[in-house]
């Protein structure tokens, strides 16, 4: 198992990111690796750490202005190649028909429930990073 896995966070809003990191833990199941998080406030921070690469997970907020969760994952799944698994969170449970077409690997609802989350994020990491062993 690698040492660390990268989460990368797209909100901005710091209560959410905050959110985000305090269900995901140190590590979200006792399967996975312990988890890093880079967080990103504006799509172009977004875009740059993909570019770079070594994300395992993005984690993007639905409900982030200008640019919602739901389209940054729509442009990364078409622009980036190998894009990670996107756990998408989402206003309201209706909203599960965008999540599909924005082509988001997992959604769950705002405000974060910390075992759904957790179990979600675990589930993407580990394919993933079975994926890529």
């Amino acid at each position: 198992m690698q040492p660390t896995a990268t989460v990368l966070v797209y909100s901005d809003n710091a209560h959410t990111r905050e959110q985000v990191r305090l269900a995901a833990g140190r590590r979200p199941a006792a399967d996975v690796p312990q988890v890093e998080f880079l967080e990103c406030a504006t799509l172009p921070a977004v875009l740059d750490a993909l570019d770079h690469g070594g994300v395992d997970v993005c984690v993007l907020d639905g409900e982030t202005a200008p640019v919602g969760g739901m389209g940054v994952c729509r442009q990364v799944k078409d622009e980036i190649f190998r894009c990670p698994p996107v756990l998408l969170l989402m206003g309201r449970p209706q909203d599960a028909w965008l999540a599909t077409w924005s082509r988001a690997d997992a959604a769950v609802t705002l405000p974060v429930e910390p075992v759904e989350f957790a179990d979600a994020l675990a589930a993407l990491l580990r394919s993933r990073l079975s994926v890529g062993a």
